[in-house]
């Protein structure tokens, strides 16, 4: 996964909290595909419809912050979002997503680079977004090695059955 291609679906502004995303008043499950029926409904009844399978989804700053509620990261996930591109993220919504393996990218000036409908490349080897549309090009720190490593498991949990996995082969071909 060193480059990703697709369109922005959907933008948001500054301060979208975690229960703006999956606002408890909605929960009834925490499946998915029933969280991501919910996703945004306040401030976007029409995010779930909007984000096609693929979709990058843009944001200004301090996005995911309030509480810890994990059904936030599930539920833009499970929308169809590919990767959260923002000009800065709240910490424990940006580790709920790696978690999760969806990607998310902090980029300054990124909101106000991009319309919705725009065509991204997304390099992550090289730390670049290329605004197809546009023309333009920004830089992003790059994705942390694990952090990177976790994503392309498909997140935390994959990763750890990996190691484990790992492990098992490693002891069975030491008792060989």
């Amino acid at each position: 996964m060193n480059s990703i291609t697709g369109a922005v679906l959907a933008e948001f502004g500054s301060h979208i909290s975690t229960d703006d995303m999956t606002s408890g008043k909605y929960i009834t499950s925490h499946e998915p595909a029933e969280v991501a029926k919910i996703c945004m409904r306040d401030i976007d009844p029409d995010f779930p419809r909007k984000m096609a399978p693929g979709g990058f989804l843009v944001a200004e700053r301090n996005f995911g912050c309030g509480s810890s509620r994990e059904t936030a990261a599930i539920a833009v996930k499970a929308a169809g979002t590919r990767v959260v591109i923002a000009e800065e993220f709240a910490r424990i919504f940006y580790r709920n997503c790696f978690n999760i393996g969806l990607p998310c990218i902090e980029c300054p000036g990124i909101h106000s680079a991009t319309d919705v409908g725009d065509e991204l490349e997304i390099d992550f080897a090289e730390g670049v977004i290329r605004n197809r549309t546009k023309g333009s090009k920004h830089t992003f720190s790059p994705i942390p090695e694990a952090l990177f490593r976790q994503l392309e498991a498909g997140g935390l949990v994959p990763l750890i059955h990996e190691r484990l996995a790992e492990k098992k082969r490693q002891t069975n071909q030491k008792e060989e």
